[in-house]
């Protein structure tokens, strides 16, 4: 029987066709996707449904899902589908992450030449009669500076573009080599530098806790005089209320921006105020743009329900059926691994060096691979997933190498991932018990044995009596809960580690108390997706 897909949200009929061409029946239902009911009372009759932004696929809808094998989203935002709920019904869910880069950049600089020009409130003077020839004198992009904020695939494409427009462009991204800045006929600089230096300042990064309210009023500050700032990322990364305040001072010229912390955006601080460019989340609307994601995402369902390949999935590797039962548990601990280098690094990163050894090495490596930079780059852009992981680290300029070795020491199989910077070399090694458990065992050369949580929180410090205590008292005084503990060390009196598998989280106060206490060179809280 032919697999059955329904499309529950707008798509273009070229897509639409291409189900049908490759064999697939399609049922083309655009309204259906805001009617929860209807959707969940024939969900159960399809085999994959396409999806924009629309359709909400919930906890609730997947459970009536009894046959549904994969969503296909045309576009790269997921926020309307409940991965973990998808993947505990083994559902694939696919996105289409680079079908809107060129639109997105596009929009940007668009909105670029709108602030420097003032165009849109010229237009609207001359509409009404008026002839303000006088009252709109802007400024040229030529020879001018342009501040990146995130040199990734869109942010990349606006500094080529920028280039071009005979710019001087300089970016800030913690993970930008200086190979790759130099492709892209960019200057790396750190954020500071590139707030006081920056004429106008555009926005191209994901909103994480380290990048919400990057442009807070402390850094808003710290611009040159007159900036102009363009944001067609995402809402959130600017504190609207202390770029209202600038844009009353002087401080900044004007903005551009097509995302909002709230949205949709009915009423906003910076509505109405005077150079101030505001468009309804527009970064991806383009026939082009929206046309590709939906041939791209009608292909990549295809694929995957006549062949079985996988294309773009945000929750599984590319692995046949018969690799996954035996690979599962390793590509988890290559994504722990990766994660682990990830979240202690804030450095470009040069290279992932990742080493297999044993049984492991007769794996697929692609797909392990694939796990461990997904871990290393989550860190710094949580929307990357298994597909497009060595497509950013690429563009990053970061070196990927891959060692197979024979069974070489205590373990019948074991992963070490090795991150490179200018400054470093950081590594850290894991294996699999017989019960399919990760686990961490060595970390910068020091042995140990650590069961991998959700919450964990990493220490470094010269091996001296006491920390035992002070780690376990803190902990206690804080009424965080420590659900198991590793300890390990170079040599007597050198350096030790701990490795803590807690039960929560734990707030930022508790890290500045042992920070104060002068005893630990690092403290580093840590999270690991272990569902």
């Amino acid at each position: 029987m032919a697999p059955r897909v329904l499309v529950s949200d707008e798509l273009s009929e070229t897509a639409v066709q291409i189900f049908r061409d490759r064999g697939v029946e399609v049922d083309y239902m655009p309204k259906l996707g805001k009617d929860k009911e209807a959707l969940a009372a024939v969900i159960d009759q399809y085999d994959g449904l396409a999806i924009r932004s629309a359709t909400k696929a919930t906890e609730k809808l997947l459970a009536a899902a009894t046959r549904l094998k994969v969503i296909g989203r045309a576009g790269i935002g997921v926020d309307n589908v409940d991965i973990p709920a998808a993947s505990k019904k083994g559902i694939i869910v696919m996105n289409t992450p680079f079908g809107n880069s060129i639109t997105t950049a596009e929009h940007a600089i668009a909105m670029m030449f709108a602030v420097a020009r003032q165009i849109p409130e010229a237009n609207a003077s001359t509409h009404a009669g008026k002839w303000e020839k006088s009252k709109f004198m802007g400024v040229e992009l030529f020879n001018k500076t342009l501040g990146v904020i995130g040199a990734g695939n869109i942010g990349g494409i606006v500094c080529d573009r920028a280039v071009g427009l005979h710019m001087k462009v300089v970016a800030y991204d913690p993970f930008l080599s200086e190979e790759r800045a130099k492709t892209l006929g960019v200057t790396k600089v750190e954020l500071d530098e590139l707030l006081a230096r920056a004429d106008f300042i555009t926005l191209h990064v994901p909103l994480t806790d380290k990048t919400r309210n990057i442009l807070s009023a402390e850094n808003i500050a710290k611009t040159k005089k007159g900036v102009r700032i363009i944001n067609c990322a995402r809402g959130g990364l600017i504190d609207e209320a202390a770029l209202a305040e600038a844009l009353k001072s002087g401080q900044v010229a004007g903005a551009a921006l097509d995302v909002f912390e709230v949205e949709p955006a009915t009423e906003n601080p910076l509505f109405n105020m005077p150079n101030v460019v505001c468009t309804p989340h527009l970064g991806a609307s383009t026939t082009e743009a929206q046309e590709n994601v939906a041939l791209q995402v009608a292909e990549q369902m295809s694929d995957y329900l006549l062949t079985g390949a996988v294309q773009n999935a945000l929750n599984m590797p590319s692995v046949t059926a018969e690799e996954a039962a035996v690979m599962g548990p390793w590509i988890k601990l290559a994504s722990h691994l990766g994660a682990f280098i990830g979240q202690m690094t804030d450095e470009p990163i040069k290279a992932i060096n990742i080493l297999y050894d044993g049984t492991v090495a007769e794996m697929n490596l692609a797909a392990l691979n694939c796990a461990a930079i997904a871990g290393v780059m989550k860190a710094s852009n949580p929307d990357v997933n298994l597909v497009s992981a060595p497509i950013v680290a690429k563009e990053r300029g970061i070196q990927v190498s891959t060692t197979r070795q024979d069974k070489s020491g205590a373990f019948d199989a074991y992963i070490k991932v090795t991150m490179v910077t200018d400054t470093r070399e950081r590594s850290i090694a894991g294996t699999c018990f017989s019960d399919g458990k990760p686990r961490f065992i060595q970390i910068k050369g020091i042995n140990i044995d650590a069961e991998i949580g959700e919450h964990m929180l990493y220490t470094t410090n010269e091996d001296v009596p006491g920390i035992i205590g002070l780690l376990g008292m803190t902990m206690g005084k804080n009424g965080v809960n420590i659900a198991n503990f590793t300890l390990g060390r170079s040599a007597l009196g050198q350096e030790a580690i701990a490795l803590l598998y807690l039960d929560q989280a734990i707030d930022p106060k508790v890290v500045d108390t042992l920070e104060s206490t002068g005893m630990f060179q690092q403290v580093k809280p840590l999270q690991f997706d272990v569902a």
